[in-house]
């Protein structure tokens, strides 16, 4: 294949991806209510969905579990990639196997399991349940992200700082943190996005009352999308894009 021919393959298949995205950004300055045709430029969606109090809270809901489960995941999968990283060959082996079971399965049995779950422990579904589901859901890759940093970090550093006086907690915070933070923010960021994407962890373990962007978006699409969504869906993308960019120059600053 010639320069060329990759380029435009490569041109295609971003267009492919994001196509539907600058659409759907386009749309949302739409004036009209109808997506088939663009009537003129208007924020009269923006300033609905700032009056739009329903939506709201479901953005709140959203931004909230995902913080939440975002901190505790992150904390919780670091400290089990360093606790994974110490064990023997083969134990090694079937924590991971373990832990690889959640990302491997269907969302959609995590999601009913861990409703049964909450019904035969008698907990109402809500907020709570969302968060734990959130952060059952996230921690595993967590520790996928983190666990490649620890295999690039010599074996003897570690024991060289406790060698050289440093208690388990000064070398846990002063040389194994520092060494492995590229992947701990990656964890945290992919831990984040999966959050505010999930659709039927939040569907299956929330209560009456509590919407996440999801849920409510997909409530709206069984009675016709609400153009709203579609300035919503702008928002949270430029959002998105910008937490990332926010990430890639702190991580390249940490290297």
């Amino acid at each position: 294949m010639t320069k060329a021919v990759k380029r435009l393959y490569l041109v295609l298949v971003f267009a492919f991806l994001y196509a539907p995205i600058l659409v759907l950004i386009v749309y949302s300055f739409n004036e009209g209510k109808t997506r088939g045709s663009f009537t003129g430029l208007s924020l009269v969606w923006y300033r609905a969905l700032w009056d739009d109090q329903e939506v709201l809270r479901a953005v709140t809901n959203t931004f909230l579990v995902a913080a939440v489960s975002t901190l505790v995941s992150t904390l919780v999968g670091t400290l089990g990639a360093i606790g994974i990283q110490e064990f023997r060959r083969g134990s090694k082996r079937w924590v991971l196997a373990l832990n690889q079971v959640p990302v491997m399965n269907p969302d959609i049995i995590m999601a009913v399991g861990l409703m049964v779950l909450y019904r035969t422990l008698q907990m109402d579904l809500g907020l709570g349940t969302l968060i734990l589901s959130h952060i059952a859901f996230t921690i595993p890759y967590v520790v996928l992200s983190v666990l490649p940093k620890l295999k690039q970090m010599p074996r003897a550093l570690p024991e060289a700082a406790m060698d050289l006086g440093a208690t388990p907690a000064q070398t846990l915070r002063k040389v194994i943190l520092p060494h492995i933070r590229p992947g701990i923010f990656a964890g945290a960021l992919m831990a984040f996005t999966l959050s505010i994407d999930d659709f039927v962890l939040s569907f299956f373990t929330t209560g009456n009352g509590v919407e996440t962007i999801s849920t409510i978006v997909f409530s709206m699409a069984r009675r016709g999308i609400n153009p709203v969504i579609n300035a919503l869906s702008t928002v949270i993308f430029i959002t998105m894009l910008g937490l990332l960019l926010l990430i890639n120059v702190k991580t390249k600053e940490v290297d």
